[in-house]
């Protein structure tokens, strides 16, 4: 058994569950610091395995990191992403209006001012909005780094619509904000855009982006694959909404049948996605056409 996986498992479904470690801890028997070991992946028994599925209402085949991982909270799920993409050699990420690792400085310091502000105007749930925001962006910021450092190869298909959306609304598109801040964010998705065009234009190695032009496909969903194993994850959860005000389940899944099913879609829309300059040429003309019909 990899103990290192299962650890991370526990560590996913422990912020998954909102139970502190001192409770699970106690509800299991044992020290709050062997319940860090254990997370830091030495070895656990069987029956503790089987106990701690028990405590999380979980099956042990999930906990194994052999059965389908549900997160109902955002945070969670982008926390098992970022461990997942500590050992990732590739990423493919189908639909969205961008690929968050290859995203500027720009895009996460208005993220964080957005859902600053966000949190100010939450009223008695300043408190709350204010902790959840701050957490998701600490994981989000963690994954930057760390790809970074290994810099494992994208693959991105967006759609036309998505990058619509984006430009019209800008990043954290679906959040409540401030006229000034919406300018703002509108700003920076342009820049964004320009981005992407200059990277399907400049095709830098370990980064290939494609657009889809028609119809967009049903759902998003990436693949993040390494020498051993791949993993599914289809995300309900959007960066243009700030995570207190967000409800749905996102799916993680090593499941062979599943990876395939999906890798094939994808390999499908790559093969009639826009790229290279033509794709360069769309982004910018979606660009120039949005901002031109924004109020002066």
């Amino acid at each position: 058994m990899r103990f290192t996986e299962i650890g991370q498992q526990l560590r996913q479904y422990r912020l998954e569950s909102g139970l502190r470690a001192e409770e699970i801890a106690a509800r299991l028997g044992v020290s709050r610091a062997a319940l860090y070991r254990y997370e830091k992946g030495e070895v656990i028994k069987l029956d503790t395995i089987k106990r701690l599925a028990e405590l999380l209402k979980i099956s042990p085949l999930s906990l194994l990191g052999i059965g389908v991982e549900y997160f109902s909270r955002a945070v969670a799920y982008f926390e098992r992403v970022r461990a997942l993409e500590e050992t990732t050699d590739q990423i493919l990420q189908v639909a969205g209006p961008v690929s968050y690792l290859i995203t500027s400085d720009l895009f996460d310091q208005a993220l964080a001012e957005i859902y600053a502000e966000a949190a100010d105007l939450a009223g008695s749930d300043r408190a709350a909005w204010r902790a959840q925001g701050d957490q998701l962006l600490s994981v989000l910021a963690a994954r930057k780094r760390m790809y970074q450092q290994r810099r494992p190869s994208i693959i991105a298909i967006m759609t036309v619509g998505s990058l619509r959306r984006f430009l019209e609304l800008g990043v954290g598109g679906a959040v409540l904000m401030s006229e000034r801040m919406r300018a703002q964010a509108r700003d920076v998705a342009a820049s964004e855009c320009e981005t992407i065009a200059t990277l399907m234009e400049t095709e830098p190695m370990g980064i290939q982006l494609g657009l889809i032009a028609g119809a967009e496909p049903n759902g998003n969903f990436k693949i993040l694959r390494n020498r051993e194993r791949a993993h599914l994850a289809i995300n309900p959860f959007r960066l243009e909404s700030h995570p207190t005000a967000q409800t749905g389940v996102a799916l993680i899944t090593g499941a062979d049948e599943a990876v395939a099913m999906h890798q094939k879609v994808a390999e499908g829309l790559w093969r009639e996605a826009l790229k290279g300059a033509t794709a360069a040429a769309k982004v910018r003309e979606l660009v120039a056409a949005v901002r031109a019909s924004e109020p002066a």
